[in-house]
C-alpha cells in the first residue's frame, strides 16, 4: 500500500515540476456501425533532458589523527532542463 502511494506521489511530482509534458495530437474516433475503421488517439510526449556527470570540488576530509584537510574529489552533478 505504501509503495502505491509513493508511486502516485512520484507521478504527481513529475508532472508538477514540468519533467514530462503530454499533448494529445489526435482525437479518438469510434467506428461507425456499417463502416470499417476508427482511430486511436495519438500523443506527443516530451520529457526533460537530464545530464549526469561529475565535477571537481574541494571538500574537507578527516585525517586519522583527527585533523582535517581539503582535497579535491569528484562529486556527482545533475542538470535537469524542463520541457518547454
Amino acid at each position: 500500500m505504501i509503495i502505491a502511494v509513493v508511486a502516485v506521489l512520484v507521478v504527481i511530482a513529475v508532472f508538477a515540476f514540468g519533467l514530462v509534458d503530454i499533448d494529445q495530437t489526435r482525437e479518438t474516433a469510434l467506428p461507425e456501425v456499417k463502416t470499417e475503421g476508427g482511430q486511436m488517439p495519438a500523443f506527443d510526449v516530451d520529457t526533460a533532458d537530464v545530464d549526469v556527470g561529475t565535477t571537481t570540488e574541494t571538500v574537507e576530509l578527516p585525517k586519522v589523527d583527527v585533523d582535517t584537510t581539503k582535497e579535491e574529489v569528484k562529486v556527482p552533478t545533475v542538470d535537469v532542463e524542463p520541457t518547454e
